[in-house]
């Protein structure tokens, strides 16, 4: 995956020239994961399935894969949730708010949003975002 370019005229001075901003994919995982933590219900991220490409190519982090094309974004998150919560009402939160703040803090069109739940955490008191111990 390779860093994205962004141009755009200034808002409050039109009279400027055109800036750019490049955007490594690093900062689109840590949006996603982030984003995911804080979302009430959500324990940890899980483990993106391997895979023999997952090793030649970026875009891959903890929990989270995002493939761009065509100034698409679309991510794949694999969570790990609370015992006791709702399964459908936490993904869809997590979407919106991931897909929200993609959009909000990049500026880059998002087109979907995969929600993987790869297990439920049923220990005592899971810490949200921190690995629970066994």
């Amino acid at each position: 995956m390779k860093e994205q370019t962004i141009e755009r005229e200034p808002m409050d001075e039109p009279n400027l020239n055109k800036g750019k901003t490049t955007i490594a994919p690093d900062v689109l995982l840590t949006i996603a994961q982030l984003t995911s933590l804080e979302v009430p219900g959500v324990s940890r991220m899980g483990s993106v399935p391997a895979s023999v490409n997952r090793f030649f190519q970026r875009g891959h982090g903890e929990g989270v894969r995002i493939d761009i094309r065509e100034d698409v974004v679309n991510i794949d998150l694999h969570l790990i949730l609370c015992k006791d919560v709702n399964i459908r009402d936490v993904s869809r939160q997590v979407q919106h708010n991931v897909a929200r703040a993609i959009s909000e803090m990049v500026g880059m069109q998002v087109g979907r949003v995969n929600i993987h739940i790869e297990d439920i955490d049923y220990s005592a008191e899971p810490a949200q975002g921190q690995p629970a111990e066994n």
